[in-house]
Order: structure tokens, then C-alpha cells, then sequence
């Protein structure tokens, strides 16, 4: 009997080591690929092309670590063939926008996958983000919104750049028109310098990153912060739930802004072996505190405040479990109509 106990002890001791050097085994050699659900350019790739240079050295065996991209439908088109197709083995991370795990819920038309059952890494930081609009429009407030129509440049249904001034126009009577149609922030950025557009919303880690110029030479102006803190560093643009008068009200908005709290997320799709997304957890973990990374992240205007796989997890379990009746409200009010 003793025997036998100590017989079990070991094993269960010598469990990690193996599950470690069986990931070690299979990533060894291997080339993983991170899809991201947006274009070139965009702060989520920006992003993941950063993390992509220092993950390989984290993950047990060192395997290579590339970046593809595959925009469409708001991170929804990568995100729903990663799902469905895979691979499931681990060599394979999706990137996808913010707003993808809150997609069954509110555009379950678009989609083909479960939110809970992606199997999340970790994300770089939450997301404060901003409404702005170029200096030239005539409007000074987003109170000026509710007199005056706004035509803002989108990628896609599902994406805080389309949901967030829809939902405004359709639950609380603002006067947005959303151009869709972009492939990233930075072709926006493009369509707001050539006119075609008069404003739009991004990270504002994105918006450092991007056009820090804008903001210096006051080409731009802040109407609204979207977050469920304000951030200081943003100084005195009102946050969104400033405009938000009832309970009723202020929990639609909290539904769609709940995102920014896992702002850069990174996901392995259902099935691959627990011991490789235990690996890769681990990884993520270590390359988000690695000084290389973080330095590299710096330079590049790249905010990190990182939550873990398993705090992500939690988190879009929370969202999904949000009320139907508001779910039903904040979804009626983003369909196409």
C-alpha cells in the first residue's frame, strides 16, 4: 500500500515536468502563426507583430512565431475559420477585435464559434478608447452630435468603431452616419485626412501609436473617452457614462464598453491539448514582463497592462451572462436596418 502512494506521489510530481517537456517536444521546429483579425497597420497588429518578436523564446522549445493577417466582418471572418477549421494543435493564435467574444450575443448572425470555448492567452491591456474628429468639423461636444450629423469611418459591424456611435444614434437619439468598409484605423486615418470622413473612434494606445502628431499639432478634437474608468492621461474629455442618464441606460452602454477591459486579446481555438495552452498561457505571461518586449512596446507607443488567460476567461464568462432583456435591447438597436 505504502509502495503504491509513494508510486502515485511521484507521478503526480513529475506530472508538470512532463506536460513541459511534451510541449517542449511538439513546438520544437514548429513555425506558429498569430492571424489577426484586422488589416496591416492597425493597432492590433502593431500589437501582435510586437509580441510575435519575443513570445518564440517563452514557448517551451522555442518554436518560430509569424504574423498573418485576416480582416473582414470585425475580426469575426478569422475568428469563425479558426473555430471551425483550426488547426487545433497549438500552431495557431487568433488576434481579434475586442468586441469578438461579445459577438454571440449581439451579431450572433455573423458568427460561428463560442466565445466560451476559445481558449484564452492572455491580453496585452485593457483599452481606454476615444471619439474623435478632425478639427475642422463643426461640431464642439458630442452634445453637438444630437443637431448635427457626424459621418464616421468604420471597418465593420462587431467593431467599437461602427457599434459604439450606432448604438448612441439608435438608443439616445445622436445623429451619427458610420462608413464601413475600412480595412484598418490607419485607412480611416487616411479617409479623415482626405475628408471622406469627419471623425472616428480608436484605442487611444492606437491613436498614440499611430498619429501622436494629430494630437500635438491639435489636428484632432476629443468629443467622448470610452471605458469603464476614466483615464487620467486623457485629462478633462468627459467620459461617456457623463452623457448616460438612467440605470436602465447606463447597463446597455456598460455591455458594449465591458470589452475594453480585455482590449488586446489572444486566443487558441477549442480542442488543443491542455498542456499547450498551458504552455502557451505561460508564455504569454512571461513575454508580457519581459523587458525586451516591454521596451520594444515603448518605442513603438504600445500601452501594456496585461491580464492573464485565465483572467480573460472570467471575464467574457461574466459578459456572457449579462441580462437577455438588455442583451435583446443593445442588440435590436446594432442590427442593420
Amino acid at each position: 500500500m505504502t509502495r503504491t502512494l509513494l508510486a502515485l506521489l511521484a507521478l503526480l510530481l513529475c506530472a508538470p515536468a512532463h506536460a513541459q517537456e511534451d510541449a517542449a517536444t511538439f513546438f520544437k521546429g514548429k513555425t506558429l502563426r498569430i492571424v489577426v483579425g484586422s488589416g496591416v497597420g492597425s493597432g492590433y497588429d502593431i500589437t501582435a507583430r510586437t509580441l510575435a518578436r519575443h513570445m518564440g523564446a517563452h514557448i517551451p522549445g522555442n518554436p518560430t512565431v509569424i504574423v498573418q493577417n485576416q480582416p473582414g466582418a470585425g475580426g469575426a471572418i478569422m475568428t469563425n475559420s479558426l473555430y471551425a477549421t483550426g488547426p487545433f494543435d497549438g500552431t495557431v493564435i487568433g488576434a481579434p477585435f475586442n468586441g469578438t467574444p461579445t459577438m454571440p450575443l449581439l451579431s450572433p448572425q455573423s458568427v460561428r464559434f463560442d466565445a466560451e470555448k476559445l481558449a484564452y492567452l492572455g491580453s496585452t491591456n485593457r483599452e481606454t478608447q476615444v471619439m474623435y474628429v478632425w478639427s475642422t468639423v463643426p461640431v464642439q461636444t458630442l452634445d453637438d452630435v444630437k443637431t448635427t450629423e457626424l459621418v464616421m469611418g468604420a471597418q465593420a459591424p462587431g467593431s467599437t468603431q461602427y457599434d459604439y456611435p450606432v448604438l448612441l444614434d439608435r438608443l439616445f437619439g445622436y445623429k451619427f452616419k458610420v462608413i464601413t468598409g475600412y480595412e484598418s484605423t490607419p485607412k480611416i486615418h487616411l479617409a479623415l485626412e482626405r475628408g471622406e470622413v469627419q471623425g472616428t473612434i480608436a484605442n487611444w494606445s492606437t491613436l498614440k501609436a499611430l498619429n501622436s502628431n494629430w494630437l500635438a499639432d491639435n489636428k484632432i478634437r476629443l468629443l467622448a473617452q470610452w471605458g469603464l474608468k476614466r483615464l487620467p492621461e486623457i485629462g478633462d474629455v468627459p467620459s461617456i457614462f457623463d452623457f448616460i442618464k438612467t440605470d436602465a441606460d447606463r447597463a446597455a452602454i456598460k455591455l458594449v464598453v465591458a470589452r475594453l477591459e480585455y482590449g488586446r486579446p489572444f486566443f487558441v481555438p477549442p480542442g488543443v491539448p491542455p498542456d499547450r495552452v498551458e504552455a502557451l498561457r505561460r508564455a504569454f505571461d512571461a513575454t508580457v514582463k519581459d523587458p525586451a518586449f516591454l521596451g520594444e512596446a515603448a518605442m513603438a507607443r504600445i500601452d501594456i497592462d496585461p491580464l492573464s488567460g485565465d483572467e480573460v476567461q472570467t471575464l467574457v464568462e461574466e459578459v456572457s451572462k449579462t441580462p437577455p432583456d438588455i442583451v435583446a435591447r443593445v442588440r435590436d438597436a446594432l442590427e442593420n436596418k
